[in-house]
């Protein structure tokens, strides 16, 4: 009965979920590892404010409007899924701290599936991530398409003798607005357009409050 007995310690959230290979090797525990006393971070040349925009840009957008309306129509046990799908995030972010804690070289999902499950691990977590990628990409392609045709009815054109409505259009449009933003690899140039879209979040949210 001892022997399985468990104490609150061995499910403590603080615990790391995957073993440093090297600290294994060393026979290093968690009881006898020192932590360093010095951390290097890459440390980039992005301001406060401007990470700022970016993570206001990142959270608001579309989920402004499609939370309301999930509420509105699933009814008061909505706020409970809600609140799981709250919960869950929460609890993942912890556990994806914890790997990190472990090993400072994790710097993705791919890295934590392959510390935990191997080259296969990997490859699956990779697969599915860019699976999930293309998929919201292209709904939101869809979504954006159908919004705008919507709003300016009657658009259409006649191409090489093919006719493309107002949705086929749009969607063209859209993704080559977009496409240049999506090669940026400079956050600092890219909260400049963050800014613009928290902008438009709050011009959105003035005027759904001004109609009332």
């Amino acid at each position: 009965m001892a022997n399985k007995s468990k104490t609150n310690d061995d499910y403590s959230i603080t615990m790391p979920l995957v073993v440093d290979n090297e600290q294994q090797k060393l026979g290093i525990t968690e009881a006898n590892k020192v932590e360093p006393k010095d951390t290097l971070y890459n440390l980039g040349s992005t301001s406060f404010y401007k990470t700022c925009f970016n993570g206001l840009n990142a959270l608001s957008g579309a989920g402004i409007l499609s939370v309301p309306y999930a509420l509105s129509s699933g009814g008061w046990l909505s706020l409970i899924l809600l609140l799981v799908i709250a919960c869950s995030t929460l609890y993942t972010g912890l556990l994806i701290k914890r790997c990190m804690d472990i090993d400072s070289s994790i710097r993705s999902y791919p890295d934590i599936g392959e510390r935990a499950f191997g080259a296969k691990g990997r490859a699956l977590v990779s697969v599915s991530m860019n699976i999930e990628l293309f998929l919201v990409a292209t709904s939101f392609l869809i979504v954006e398409g159908d919004n705008l045709s919507n709003l300016m009815q009657y658009t259409g054109l006649k191409m090489g003798g093919f006719d493309f409505d107002g949705r086929q259009i749009f969607v063209v449009v859209v993704a080559l607005t977009i496409l240049p933003m999506v090669w940026l690899n400079n956050l600092s140039i890219l909260s400049y357009i963050s800014a613009g879209g928290v902008v438009a979040s709050l011009v959105l949210i003035c005027s759904i409050l001004w109609i009332g």
